[in-house]
């Protein structure tokens, strides 16, 4: 049985509002955000510390925008390596440079049989391939089959988003 996370006190979902289009561009960040919303600097880094040791949250990274620094071509490269080696295989691409993320998902024969999916951005789409072909053969024989889906269109991403439902 699982444990659902703390409730959000009204402190918190205005932080949350206040975050949710992305930390700002300044030297302190989180003392920006927290002069805005009448909290100190310190009590914002800790309040975001706790809501990622509960499970509110899972993470505060950086989502570049891919296109704004030339990388136009965006290939997820899609992987069918065995079960018991797809946890070690997902491991080593996840740690390459140019791999901006990676994960298991199942498979879903007969149509789809790949179980390991890697997000590799390039200039081109021949840096695409030339940087799946060193996936391929850094994974080598465990590597049953792979191919690349390569993006037709930009897809807003977001982060966290709360709804007004008369709550603080």
């Amino acid at each position: 049985m699982t444990t659902p996370p703390p409730a959000l006190d009204a402190t918190d979902r205005r932080l949350i509002k206040a975050t949710q289009e992305g930390l700002p561009l300044t030297r302190r960040p989180y003392h920006t955000v927290g002069a805005a919303i009448g909290l100190a600097g310190e009590e914002v880094m800790a309040r975001f510390c706790q809501m990622l040791e509960t499970g509110v949250i899972r993470r505060i990274g950086v989502v570049a925008n891919h296109y704004r620094l030339g990388y136009v071509a965006n290939g997820m490269s899609v992987w069918d390596i065995a079960d018991d080696a797809v946890a070690s295989a997902g491991t080593e691409v996840g740690a390459l440079d140019f791999v901006s993320h990676c994960y298991q998902r199942p498979r879903h024969l007969p149509l789809w049989p790949y179980n390991l999916f890697a997000m590799v951005h390039g200039r081109s789409r021949d840096e695409v391939g030339l940087k799946v072909a060193e996936i391929a053969r850094q994974l080598g024989p465990r590597v049953c089959q792979y191919d690349v889906l390569y993006s037709s269109r930009i897809l807003k991403k977001t982060g966290l988003r709360l709804v007004d439902q008369g709550a603080p």
